[in-house]
């Protein structure tokens, strides 16, 4: 079988998500003559230098080196172009690369405004270049048997989803001035759902969006913001400027998504008071349910009232049965970071980089999913009004019937 080609990657910022995907994707895929890191950039010249000599040490080849992503754009030598920068730099930049006739991968984030994400579907559809959100929880372990459970019909028909991102930031936000990390600034001018992809983008998949359903509304209200205040008093100081500040997001955000089919979608946005980490995975249907928090599967016919302790932990039988393809490759040659997130949808964009194919979490899928931030802090001004989500795929999904699950990719080393 002929190897496989290389495919020469411009890796756009390079701190807290940059540098250590180049550690624990990149390189090892060099190490299989997948990719090459051909440029790096950061607005920070540290960062730029410390990727380059990452990648040297590893390969004896220095990446071209910039601080201005234009560059990288422009660069002969870059093939496809990855967005690990600020949040609020993605849109910008990936639309420059796919007029530049180069495939994009941008890392999660909302958008700013839904006209950037309406910019973002007309360049592909005048340059045919797509933009992959790198939505790497679509390819979690039980996102993804949820899913395969879900296309078996396992959960008979699904009514209603769940997804949260439930994870205690406030170090990583109180600290953003020292560590140069953005989440500050948004925190402090924003109150919106501002990271729906992790808990979306897997339920776009169960739910067929895009493909034969839509998402159509949104309803979204906050709570008061307090978690922000009382860390930076007790871990800056009380007379810091962080203590006093006013942050604009809320504590926990709930938004509510009806869809074309008659489902309803719950997220939860919930990272700046203490907790557990969860993504919060719920799918209900008419035979069953799947719940990430406790990890199990209840089906009907199951008595409603039997011990939660009987339950917590059985999904791990049903994935004897139910563990999905992708996963059952995977585990047998496990490599890469977030237990193999991170590879399987890095490994998912180059292979549709190389075989000039449409990725599997394609542009509209992203504009669909960044216009969720924009339109949440819309309906949280308005005070929770029901605003309407856009269709950007301007009607292709009621005749896009192809499963999403045929274009997760493949994990292979071949």
């Amino acid at each position: 079988m002929e190897a496989k080609r290389a495919v020469k990657l411009g890796v756009i910022g390079l701190g807290a998500r940059g540098l250590p995907l180049i550690n624990a994707v990149f390189l090892p895929m060099y190490d299989h003559g997948l990719v090459e890191v051909a440029a790096v950039c950061d607005v920070y010249r540290d960062r730029v230098d410390k990727a380059a000599e990452t990648v040297k040490a590893k390969t004896g080849k220095t990446p071209f080196c910039t601080t201005d992503w234009r560059e990288v754009i422009s660069c002969p030598e870059v093939e496809a172009v990855l967005v690990l920068s600020a949040w609020e730099s993605h849109i910008e930049i990936c639309i420059a690369a796919m007029k530049a006739g180069k495939p994009v991968g941008t890392e999660v984030g909302g958008a700013y405004n839904v006209y950037d994400c309406h910019r973002l579907v007309t360049v592909y559809e005048e340059t045919g270049v797509h933009c992959m959100m790198l939505e790497n929880c679509c390819y979690g372990r039980r996102e993804l048997m949820a899913l395969n459970m879900a296309r078996l019909g396992v959960f008979g028909t699904v009514v209603n989803c769940d997804g949260g991102y439930l994870h205690d930031l406030r170090e990583e936000i109180v600290n953003g001035d020292i560590n140069r990390h953005y989440r500050q600034r948004n925190y402090s001018l924003r109150n919106c759902e501002n990271y729906p992809t992790h808990e979306l983008g897997p339920i776009m998949q169960i739910l067929n969006i895009n493909r034969g359903n839509r998402m159509v509304c949104l309803n979204s209200v906050a709570s008061c913001a307090r978690g922000l205040r009382e860390y930076a008093a007790e871990h800056r100081g009380a007379d810091h400027p962080l203590a006093k500040r006013d942050y604009a997001q809320g504590d926990i955000v709930t938004t509510v998504i009806r869809c074309a089919g008659g489902e309803t979608i719950r997220l939860t946005l919930d990272t700046t008071l203490p907790r557990i980490y969860s993504r919060g995975l719920a799918v209900r249907g008419t035979k069953g349910m799947y719940a990430m928090d406790g990890d199990y599967v209840h089906m009907d016919g199951e008595n409603e009232f039997a011990s939660m302790s009987d339950k917590i932990g059985n999904a791990e039988k049903y994935a004897e049965q139910y563990e999905h393809p992708i996963w059952r490759e995977y585990r047998a040659n496990p490599i890469g970071g977030h237990d193999g997130i991170d590879w399987l949808v890095y490994n998912a964009f180059v292979e549709s980089v190389r075989e000039g194919i449409a990725p599997p979490i394609d542009t509209y899928d992203t504009a669909t999913l960044m216009c969720i931030s924009a339109l949440s802090e819309e309906s949280i001004a308005a005070g929770g009004a029901a605003v309407g989500i856009p269709d950007f795929t301007h009607g292709k999904w009621i005749e896009r019937l192809e499963s999403p699950e045929d274009k997760l990719g493949s994990y292979s080393l071949r």
